[in-house]
């Protein structure tokens, strides 16, 4: 598959209307047919796109990874949220949580004396559950910003062996993986992969399944059999 033809695909996963639908949780080894959400990739794209990953036999621990720190260089993929990168949205003057509300949200609102930079409010049509959510910035944690391929998979899976500077492009990339979701679902996500969390809205499995394969060709990141072996599962679901 070619960049153009990355880049499209890309843009059809990121750009997707999240309309509300209803469903459970998925229970693996059994994927639910329904109607894919509107705008997921085809079968045939997220088949392409397993054409391009490396597929790694499992995921192994890398020593070393930090997340939670306050800035100094221990911080593996840099401050949290950093304006200080050269992914999109990077030197614009704003965090990147709040790039990701503002591209996010809409009847969005801004803090005042802010420059419209700071999200006050709006509504997210979530891309897990499917629900429209109301965020306010009195209870934003309400909202989270999801890593879509998690960081610390991403350190295990090659990302220790990356500059670091890379690795602060990474963690911050609105283009790729980034998204905004519900708080109780990413905090069941965790830093799990596909074999072992899907959304909880089976509509929008193909389009989790593109959004990750997509930043795994991007970043040259591995995916795992186990990931693979999903996926494809998943894909068959996506016609």
């Amino acid at each position: 598959m070619n960049v153009r033809r990355l880049a499209v695909v890309g843009v059809a996963v990121a750009m997707m209307s999240t309309a509300a639908f209803g469903g459970c949780g998925a229970v693996f080894g059994e994927f639910t047919s329904v109607a894919p959400a509107p705008g997921s990739p085809s079968r045939a794209d997220i088949e392409a796109l397993l054409t391009e990953v490396e597929i790694a036999h499992r995921r192994h621990n890398a020593v070393g990874y930090e997340r939670e720190c306050s800035g100094d260089s221990s911080c593996v993929f840099g401050p949290a949220w950093t304006d200080e990168q050269d992914a999109v949205g990077g030197h614009d003057g704003c965090d990147t949580r709040n790039n990701v509300l503002a591209q996010s949200l809409h009847s969005t609102t801004f803090r005042e004396g802010a420059e419209g930079c700071v999200v006050a409010s709006g509504i997210l049509a979530d891309p897990y559950s499917g629900e429209a959510l109301a965020f306010d910035r009195s209870n934003a944690r309400a909202v989270h910003i999801d890593h879509v391929y998690p960081l610390a998979a991403a350190w295990d899976m090659g990302a220790h062996r990356w500059s670091r500077e890379l690795r602060i492009r990474f963690a911050n990339d609105v283009a790729f993986n980034l998204l905004a979701v519900n708080g109780p679902d990413n905090m069941r996500k965790s830093d799990g992969t596909p074999s072992e969390w899907l959304p909880p809205n089976p509509a929008y499995h193909c389009f989790y399944a593109g959004k990750y394969l997509m930043v795994a060709v991007h970043y040259a990141l591995p995916i795992t059999q186990s990931d693979a072996e999903v996926l494809r599962e998943v894909a068959r679901t996506c016609d």
